[in-house]
């Protein structure tokens, strides 16, 4: 699994996270600006944690069924 793997892992669970927890602020209240820069900002903090750890595992050998990251057969 090459970089562009990752980098498209990260910005899918990126879009996901800030957008769920944007859609969340907005409907507790909050104005769009202070919802979209918390959900901006959690959003990429979870990804980034998220994509991490995806590395560190995959590269120990313990691939994730649910997260499609199983090694390709050579």
């Amino acid at each position: 699994m090459g970089r562009m793997f990752w980098i498209k892992r990260f910005l899918i669970v990126a879009l996901v996270a800030t957008a769920t927890l944007t859609a969340v602020e907005l409907v507790k209240g909050h104005e769009l600006v202070q919802a979209v820069l918390f959900g901006l900002g959690w959003g990429v903090l979870a990804s980034a944690v998220f994509t991490v750890t995806r590395i560190y595992r995959s590269r120990k050998g313990q691939h994730c069924a649910i997260c499609n990251d199983v090694p390709e057969s050579k």
